[in-house]
């Protein structure tokens, strides 16, 4: 029974999966319908309501689980725009990233993503890793097209502000329905279903 226990522990159970799953498609579906294009001198970029949810991915459900959703729906996205479909083996380790590290945050000292102060440093660890990692993708493919680090770099000033906007609310959205969401999701028995790591 024992070794029974430990294994479910160790592989991903079909919760698992659902929740991998429906959170990707929840950030897959609002990139899609819930964003403003912003045309840039360094190429296109977009304020996004899902940069709200791949924060609330990793606050929810755990550095794993909300990795993998954050990184595979943000991915689809990529794949599926032609201006933005080689930039998806990067989008899904970018946005893996953010999830993850908020998540292991949230959850850390076996907290369980209960306290709010953990939640609050995971939310803006995630935001601030994501200008940062966009930041340097961004400079680094105008060096890769020729342009020197300076001109890469005020060329990419438009993407980075706008990533900057995206990354505060984020921030402070995700952390204000982190628990009202949490709270119905214990009452609905899912957290006994899934075990966070």
């Amino acid at each position: 029974m024992k070794q029974e226990t430990g294994e479910k522990q160790r592989l991903f159970s079909l919760y698992d999966m659902v929740v991998v799953g429906v959170m990707a498609a929840i950030i897959f579906v609002l990139t899609y319908f819930v964003q403003i294009p912003i045309p840039t001198p360094a190429g296109q970029t977009m304020l996004k309501s899902a940069n709200i949810f791949i924060l609330l991915a990793g606050l929810l459900f755990g550095g794993l689980r909300g990795g993998l959703a954050a990184g595979i729906g943000s991915m689809i996205y990529d794949l599926l725009d032609p201006r933005f479909i080689s930039d998806a083996p990067l989008t899904l380790i970018r946005f893996f990233l953010v999830a993850y590290i908020c998540g292991k945050i949230a959850y850390m000292n076996g907290q369980k993503g209960e306290n709010k102060w953990l939640n609050l440093a995971g939310a803006f660890a995630g935001g601030f890793l994501s200008v940062f990692l966009y930041a340097i993708q961004s400079v680094c493919k105008l060096m890769i097209a020729g342009s020197d680090f300076y001109a890469a770099v005020v060329s990419c000033v438009p993407k980075l502000v706008t990533s900057s906007i995206n990354a505060v609310i984020a921030f402070i959205l995700a952390f204000v329905l982190v628990f009202p969401l949490r709270a119905a999701l214990k009452r609905a028995g899912f957290y006994q279903k899934i075990a966070i790591r």
